[in-house]
């Protein structure tokens, strides 16, 4: 059984379907400069509208790119933390689009 919403795949072809914050904390975390340099978390779906991807750079760190056709944004930047990281790829995850997934209804009081 797939991905209900997404899955993060590694370089080494470690896949991981709906990963939690604590799991891209782990695929990134095993993340090295040699034959593992990326991690691709995108909708596990035939041709995905947005993508996340976090790579090391040779520098030191991580480059992140966030990409969301739909909403027209582009977003490269880069940090040193994982843990940020992975709370920020988590949260930006979750606002994406799901076909089927139920919309969030805002209660009236």
């Amino acid at each position: 059984m797939g991905a209900q919403y997404y899955g993060a795949d590694s370089e080494n072809g470690d896949r991981i379907d709906d990963p939690s914050e604590v799991a891209l904390f782990m695929m990134i975390s095993d993340l090295n400069d040699s034959d593992n340099t990326f991690v691709v978390v995108q909708p596990d779906e035939d041709d995905p509208v947005w993508f996340a991807s976090v790579a090391v750079l040779d520098e030191g760190g991580y480059e992140i790119v966030r990409r969301d056709a739909s909403r027209k944004e582009h977003e490269v930047t880069t940090a040193t933390s994982i843990n940020d990281i992975a709370r920020d790829l988590t949260m930006w995850m979750a606002a994406r689009d799901f076909p089927g997934r139920p919309t969030k209804r805002v209660s009236e009081f």
